[in-house]
């Protein structure tokens, strides 16, 4: 069993990135792509990460969230892609 949460030294908490459930206004923060554009990638791009159902409705607009451990490596992976073109 491992601990999600971690307190530093300094009494502040960490989460472990691959635990953690980050909503749209985080995953917008991170990307650097706005809600459009990430519904978009959803549909086309099969790297991209897909969404963790927060709810079992399967309507519209149910809450969804994304693993950021995903999420970073979709960055970091699209950050080398710079290096390569």
């Amino acid at each position: 069993m491992s601990n999600i949460t971690q307190v530093t030294p300094a009494g502040r908490s960490t989460y472990d990135p691959a635990t953690t459930i980050i909503r749209m206004d985080e995953l917008e923060a991170i990307t650097g792509i706005k809600r459009p554009t990430v519904y978009k990638r959803l549909k086309d791009d099969p790297t991209f990460p897909k969404p963790v159902p927060l709810s079992n409705s399967k309507a519209r607009g149910a809450p969804v969230g994304w693993v950021l451990a995903e999420v970073q490596t979709w960055v970091r992976q699209r950050m080398a892609m710079r290096g390569a073109a």
